[in-house]
């Protein structure tokens, strides 16, 4: 990491916990270039980062994005790329399958890694990533979402002072319709991408997943059953947690269902609990325990969080490179933008490489995430089999 004037600035990571640091620069390079061209201006903003090289294979678009955003360094090729030494870490946000041997090639050419979702496809994938960062010291971030968008910093600021009291349940559903996405995603199982339900139960109190049971429901169209062997419409999974009494229920669906996109999570508490709304862009509502009945749920406006990211990237929580018109990606169409996640994945992964600390998630924690939605299925394909969470992941 390159040394450059050092000046202070406050920023509140993941738990919210206020710190200060004097910052270097990190060099990341881009990988991905799709929903990817999304962090390129987050990184070029942030204080202390800098995005000197991007990466995709076809040279006409990689040129296009390069001269749009005057990033000099472009790259054909992965392998070129992890062997430039100004490089410090890599964003790798490229189809599904790429994600672990990029990963794995990134950490073995001393590069450390954020990574989109999920971490891996199998669950050896995800034990070498591990392992790999054990004997490298390097770092690795999936870079969920859903754990840093506004609506789930609002649940975990209610958590953490203690109005919803103690949590007694969770449950979290990820919906969508992927007619129309690029042909890698025909016929997914439905928990091989169920990150953005998975990490919003785990995050709240930083628990692991320690067994599930998952089952099956409906069946998807015959030329897409083909593509994984994969038949269920729907999947959904109970899960428990290390050293908790709490438990907690994820559904996920991709294809042939009938609803409008949402990523929802919900926490019951004994105090307070929050729902997700039903219909996007509606708000969600509070039930507070001991009021009447009629005054026990209450619609709430869930805040911004910008305040808590350096005031260069604060923007970017409600805007960025998918706004409008052609530019329109998929996952801000049917997602919303993300929850206004995006700037506070960047500034989490940067200070945590700066502050030689872990981040949430990191490699253990990602792969835990992950390792449920890959366990989900084959639970669904064996009748709602429990399975027992891998011990990697409960480090």
């Amino acid at each position: 990491m390159r040394t450059t004037a050092s000046f202070l600035f406050s920023f509140t990571p993941f738990f919210l916990q206020p710190q200060y640091f004097m910052a270097d620069k990190v060099n990341v390079a881009l990988v991905g270039l799709g929903f990817g061209a999304e962090f390129i201006p987050i990184y070029q903003k942030h204080p202390s980062a800098n995005i000197v090289a991007i990466c995709q294979r076809n040279e006409e678009s990689l040129n296009k994005i390069g001269d749009e955003f005057g990033i000099a360094k472009r790259f054909t090729s992965y392998d070129e790329l992890l062997a430039d030494p100004e490089i410090d870490a890599v964003h790798i946000n490229t189809p599904i399958g790429s994600h672990a041997p990029q990963s794995i090639a990134a950490l073995k050419a001393g590069k450390h890694v954020a990574c989109t979702v999920p971490m891996a496809t199998t669950v050896e994938e995800c034990e070498t990533i591990c392992k790999l960062c054990e004997q490298t010291g390097l770092t690795y971030m999936m870079m969920e979402t859903v754990v840093y968008s506004r609506e789930f910093l609002f649940v975990k600021e209610l958590f953490d002072n203690g109005e919803l009291g103690r949590i007694q349940y969770l449950q979290s559903s990820h919906q969508q319709d992927m007619a129309g996405w690029p042909s890698y995603w025909d016929g997914l199982p439905p928990m091989h991408y169920a990150t953005h339900c998975v990490g919003p139960v785990l995050a709240l109190q930083r628990n692991r997943a320690e067994t599930l049971s998952c089952f099956g429901s409906g069946r998807i169209q015959e030329e897409l059953v083909a593509v994984h062997g994969s038949p269920f419409a729907i999947e959904s999974c109970q899960v428990s947690f290390k050293d908790s009494d709490v438990s907690a229920r994820i559904i996920r669906s991709l294809y042939n269902t009938a609803r409008q996109y949402r990523e929802s999570f919900d926490a019951y508490g004994s105090k307070k609990s929050y729902e997700w709304p039903l219909v996007e862009g509606e708000d969600p509502v509070i039930h507070t325990i001991g009021k009447p009945e009629p005054e026990i749920p209450e619609k709430v406006t869930v805040p911004d969080y910008a305040n808590r990211l350096p005031e260069e990237i604060r923007p970017f929580t409600g805007r960025g490179v998918y706004d409008s018109g052609d530019n329109q990606h998929l996952s801000f169409t049917q997602g919303g933008g993300h929850g206004g996640s995006h700037p506070h994945l960047v500034h989490e992964f940067v200070s945590a490489l700066l502050e030689k600390r872990a981040p949430y998630p990191n490699a253990p924690e990602s792969a835990n995430i992950t390792c449920v939605g890959i366990l989900a299925h084959e639970s669904a394909m064996e009748g709602g089999a429990l399975k027992r969470m891998p011990e990697f992941t409960l480090k």
